[in-house]
């Protein structure tokens, strides 16, 4: 089980090829990286870009959250995003409404 940080939050950075989903590293991390199907567990906070309203939060209260990347189990552009992630890398990803939560 791998315990990642990643910051939902509009930056610009890397691009994942066929997505239109970026991340900026924020901080490396080490060890495995995170494949499709790996159990991944995950503090992440949900913010809209034009005006920083934070919408989600796993911080508030604390409650990390499970699951398994790159299958389909979370909204696209996180699955997406977090893939590749060391534990303990946090990252930026930002998420267009189609691969997120909608428009």
């Amino acid at each position: 089980v791998f315990v990642l940080v990643a910051i939902l939050v509009a930056v610009y950075g890397e691009v994942i090829p066929g997505y239109a989903t970026t991340y900026d590293v924020v901080k490396s991390g080490d060890g495995d990286e995170v494949s499709r199907g790996s159990t991944v567990t995950v503090h992440a906070v949900g913010k809209v870009k034009e005006n920083n309203y934070q919408f989600w939060s796993t911080r508030d209260p604390h409650s990390p959250f499970t699951y398994q990347a790159g299958v389909g189990k979370v909204i696209k552009g996180w699955d997406q995003g977090c893939l590749g992630m060391k534990k303990g890398e946090v990252r930026r990803l930002e998420i267009p409404a189609d691969e997120g939560y909608g428009a």
